[in-house]
């Protein structure tokens, strides 16, 4: 099945709209979060237990599958479905943003959404042109970037590497995702204008880059993988980047969206998707994607990097966005806070070590569920006793809970979209919804 996208509805006083991805492998109907199984797993859980949560697709890390296993293997393997066991949509990011959070981001606690009071950062330039001794532990060590790609050491090893566009989009087509995207460099909104002007403008040429190698890799057929007999072609999303700056953002999706280059039928072709990329100061999220989605054509989907917290999906879903991955669920679950309809809840605190209801009463989710006599399989209290023991299993059931609830919860602003009570639903919501503290 060739990727295909169509929106179904459209909300009547916003950007927000409902829609279907078609893919090789499924359908992602929008709009959808999408799971994070950064290194081909989903952290503590299998397969089987994420697509229990109603999850219809995962997206997995290039840099640290390149490092480990390496994609060649992947692609022996059949792919990253077929070798992690999911039978859904994949997606592959391109490494890009591993070039921020190794080097301008390394260290500073900055992450997809900044931390208050953050500091600005020096800029390319002058981190290029210092010794290493200059900069703060390992952060020059890892990362350099030129006009031709990016140098890395491994974190597993030191070891050296580079990536330019090219690499990156062979290593997707080798790792054989539905749905991959074009390398790019990712700023913090920390960094000067004239640094985010210089960005775009390398992320716009190795977009170019990225766009091309695509094509020529689909021209050679070479080491292409088959599904169901026939060829797999992956979709490849640009992504726009531009920081906190309104004239670049809208810059960059115009050139994004109508950049083109030759398909081997020689059909002027551009991305079969975009994707809004960048960290973010959590007041400017709203406005960067309002920018970019008011200029992106509207035939094609739009996926937002990273992004994951209920508030912020809501938003991004109202100025547009048709999909979403982050770690949030999984890394919360870890640590033992789990999300609900009234906030998070830190299962840690003492107030929950003699709680025996179910983590939110009335969730579906496999750690929710309950007994024919009305009791919980997993309560409150189990949990927070698992966590105190440090016992894995508390991983697996708080993963399978905040992934379950963050699903789940954008399905159901889908179906606010197309019952044209997405306001609505998006006002009940934050009435109960603590965003600010753990509970």
């Amino acid at each position: 099945m060739p990727f295909s996208f169509k929106v179904q509805k459209r909300a009547k006083d916003c950007l927000a709209r409902a829609g279907k991805i078609e893919t090789a492998h499924g359908v992602i109907e929008t709009p959808a979060f999408v799971v994070v199984g950064t290194k081909g797993t989903v952290k503590a859980l299998t397969p089987e237990r994420v697509a229990s949560t109603g999850a219809q697709a995962v997206l997995a890390n290039t840099y640290h599958l390149y490092l480990q296993p390496g994609a060649d293997l992947v692609r022996r393997a059949g792919g990253l479905g077929k070798f992690m066991n999911w039978v859904g949509p994949t997606m592959t990011d391109s490494g890009g943003f591993q070039v921020f959070s190794l080097g301008a981001a390394y260290g500073r606690g900055i992450s997809k959404l900044l931390k208050p009071n953050s500091e600005p950062i020096l800029t390319e330039p002058v981190r290029n042109i210092l010794n290493d001794e200059d900069l703060d532990s390992a952060q020059a060590k890892l990362v350099r970037i030129d006009e031709n790609g990016v140098m890395f050491r491994s974190h597993l090893d030191g070891s050296a590497h580079y990536f330019t566009p090219e690499r990156s989009i062979e290593i997707q087509h080798d790792l054989g995702a539905d749905i991959i995207f074009a390398f790019d460099e990712c700023t913090s909104p920390l960094e000067p204008f004239a640094y985010q002007r210089q960005s775009l403008d390398r992320t716009h040429r190795w977009a170019k880059r990225s766009l091309e190698q695509h094509h020529e890799l689909l021209r050679s057929n070479l080491k292409n993988l088959e599904v169901k007999g026939s060829t797999f072609v992956p979709a490849l999303f640009g992504i726009i980047q531009g920081g906190r700056e309104k004239s670049l953002r809208e810059e960059g999706a115009k050139i994004i969206s109508e950049m083109r280059v030759k398909n081997s039928a020689g059909e002027e072709i551009g991305f079969d998707g975009y994707s809004i990329g960048g960290s973010f100061d959590k007041e400017d999220l709203h406005s960067a994607v309002a920018w970019v989605n008011a200029v992106l054509p509207e035939d094609k989907p739009r996926h937002l990097l990273g992004i994951g917290e209920p508030e912020d999906l809501f938003a991004g879903v109202e100025n547009g966005v048709d999909t979403f991955d982050c770690v949030i669920p999984t890394r919360l679950a870890r640590h033992g806070t789990v999300q609900t309809a009234r906030g998070k809840l830190n299962l840690d605190k003492e107030q929950y070590r003699d709680d025996l209801r179910p983590i939110e009463e009335g969730c579906a989710c496999y750690a929710c569920a309950l007994q024919p006599d009305g009791t919980p399989k997993y309560s409150r209290a189990y949990l927070a006793h698992l966590f105190r023991a440090k016992e894995m299993l508390a991983a697996t059931l708080a993963s399978v809970h905040n992934l379950y609830f963050t699903v789940n919860l954008v399905k159901q602003v889908r179906q606010a979209i197309i019952a044209d009570i997405f306001r609505d639903f998006k006002k009940e919501f934050s009435a109960t919804y603590r965003t600010l503290g753990v509970q």
